[in-house]
């Protein structure tokens, strides 16, 4: 099973503000069943990835700012960055199938 890395939010608002590798965040509660099978599928989804590709983990509770700043609407969500941050960060809160999350992380990272 792949780690993710735990963010807080200074970690993850200095991460969004810096170019480098891309990166993919996966939002969600503790308490969220649905999360919960989201992140199931994202850590096959990694393993298909490559893998310098930074995978980070957030709970939206203690992120007010970035909800606030990214508009983030529900949980679970994807908050995907290119490697160069020119553009806003791209937000999925459809997971239905680790392809689908797949073709979501590849537009950005390929």
């Amino acid at each position: 099973m792949k780690v993710f890395k735990h963010m807080n939010e200074q970690e993850l608002t200095l991460a969004l503000e810096q170019a480098g590798e891309p990166l993919v965040v996966f939002l969600h509660t503790p308490l969220c069943g649905t999360c919960k099978a989201a992140r199931r599928m994202l850590e096959v989804a990694a393993h298909l990835l490559p893998p310098g590709l930074l995978i980070a983990e957030a709970n939206v509770n203690m992120l007010p700012g970035i909800v606030g700043q990214y508009r983030i609407s529900s949980v679970p969500a994807l908050l995907i960055a290119g490697a160069d941050r020119t553009l806003e960060p791209e937000i999925y809160y459809s997971m239905g199938s680790v392809e689908q999350m797949l073709e979501y992380i590849r537009r950005v990272t390929s």
